[in-house]
């Protein structure tokens, strides 16, 4: 009689810890758990400034205590620039002056442009203000004239 035993397969590497790594190696954070610290921070405050149907994107990706505070946020009582985004972020950082909170915010952000995809971060844009573009770290297209 032959026994065969089998590996157990590794766990599916979750949405939030995939994000966590690559913002970490984006932001060249010397922790997964000061990435995710950032990435938590600026997600929150990205949800509040999304239709429900973006902030249920950006939620699926969220650990599950982050992504029903995500969920449930109500919408920011005015659209913030991405300058005031920026600058509203830096006294919810540890340590962040508003020019270190800029590359945070953008840590985290480029990140998620590479973890959505085009299509998707076109569609979380189409959400925001003018200006957001850099954030995710690509630039914005602009209309030519005819």
């Amino acid at each position: 009689m032959t026994v065969t035993t089998t590996q157990p397969r590794p766990a599916a590497v979750a949405p939030w810890a995939t994000l966590a790594e690559a913002v970490r190696q984006v932001g060249q954070y010397r922790s997964t758990a000061d990435a995710e610290s950032v990435s938590r921070t600026v997600l929150l405050a990205l949800a509040a400034h999304l239709p429900t149907s973006e902030r249920e994107t950006l939620a699926a990706l969220l650990p599950a205590d982050a992504a029903e505070t995500a969920l449930s946020k109500p919408l920011a009582p005015r659209p913030l620039t991405a300058r005031e985004f920026v600058e509203s972020l830096a006294p919810h950082i540890e340590n962040a002056t508003p020019a270190t909170a800029r590359w945070h915010v953008t840590s985290v952000l480029t990140a998620l442009r590479h973890h959505l995809g085009t299509p998707r971060t076109a569609r979380l844009l189409d959400q925001l203000p003018p200006g957001y573009a850099l954030l995710f770290g690509v630039a914005e297209l602009l209309g030519t004239a005819a």
